[in-house]
């Protein structure tokens, strides 16, 4: 009997000493069930406000503009672009270091450094792969290029070619938003609409940053066992990004995106950390590896890491 109570007692103080860990709660906005962890359960009973928080996720702009701040600023980049063949060894590759210089409102750019292998390059010196063409069109700048009064670069493609590489970028760096002229994907990706929600799980959770900022963690991710029919609504996997506490900025993002069709198919994985630079939000890490099989083009691979530092404007 001394040692049935005695197990009891045990029992009962893990329990205890166990319920603060496991304490949850959920909120709901438009539909969503939103999970929170026990530090969030306590912001709210003194006045965080869940709703307005997730309204902020849903209507976030500042992380595609912050790419776009790129254009505005000066800074190094550290530029590393692998393309992988079938086997997964590197097929061609670019390594380089690059200084981007302001003067007003339009930019150039200096080549440091490069280191090119493979067939990067076509014999006319345009980009052999589509990634490393997406990368370039981001991130480097040639001759010099100047932006209007809301900070917007021209794009000298036209037609079809302009508008696929704009909505490709807003697929990648604006993932949760719907996109206009997209097929068959273009809603699928707005996780925060009422016929996409329900194949998710949605959290809130504290959380300090890879690099110690206190945050507010929002994870969007697909639930788990959904029959064959829901998996082809998926095209996000996963989205999670962390909210500076004090001010409710992004300090970074992680998220995997895939989809597959008779067509097409892609399958890629970003993370981005954000700095700030005065008042400009900015990515200062980008690591990139995806798969995209389009038509009549070959299944490309590839990976790529940026990093931007020594900012001035």
């Amino acid at each position: 009997m001394f040692n049935f109570l005695k197990s009891i007692t045990v029992t009962v103080t893990i329990c205890c000493c166990l319920q603060p860990v496991l304490a949850q709660d959920t909120a709901h906005y438009r539909g969503m069930t939103v999970n929170l962890d026990e530090v969030t359960v306590a912001a709210k009973r003194i006045g965080f406000d869940v709703n307005s928080f997730i309204r902020r996720v849903e209507e976030d702009t500042t992380f595609y503009r912050a790419f776009k701040n790129l254009h505005i600023v000066g800074f190094t980049g550290d530029n590393d672009i692998r393309i992988f063949d079938k086997k997964g060894n590197v097929q061609a590759s670019l390594k380089s270091t690059t200084t981007q210089t302001m003067n007003g409102r339009c930019r150039t750019m200096n080549i440091n450094d490069e280191k090119v292998t493979g067939d990067f390059y076509d014999r006319k010196g345009n980009y052999n792969y589509y990634t490393a063409e997406l990368y370039g069109n981001l991130f480097f700048t040639k001759g010099t290029v100047c932006v209007d009064e809301n900070g917007e670069s021209p794009d000298h493609s036209s037609g079809s070619l302009a508008r696929h590489k704009a909505q490709l970028k807003q697929l990648i760096f604006n993932p949760g938003k719907p996109v206009r002229g997209v097929p068959i994907v273009g809603n699928k990706v707005a996780i925060f609409s009422y016929d996409m929600q329900r194949y998710y799980n949605f959290s809130i959770k504290s959380e300090d940053y890879v690099t110690g900022v206190p945050c507010y963690v929002f994870t969007a991710k697909a639930k788990p066992g959904l029959n064959r029919l829901d998996k082809g609504e998926i095209v996000i996997d996963e989205l999670i990004t962390w909210f500076n506490k004090d001010n409710f900025e992004i300090v970074g993002r992680k998220y995997a995106l895939s989809y597959k069709t008779m067509l097409f198919d892609f399958n890629v994985q970003m993370n981005v950390q954000m700095t700030k630079v005065n008042d400009l939000l900015i990515p200062a890490l980008v690591t990139y590896a995806g798969s995209w099989d389009v038509p009549f083009k070959k299944r490309e691979t590839a990976a790529f890491i940026a990093k931007f530092y020594n900012f001035s404007k």
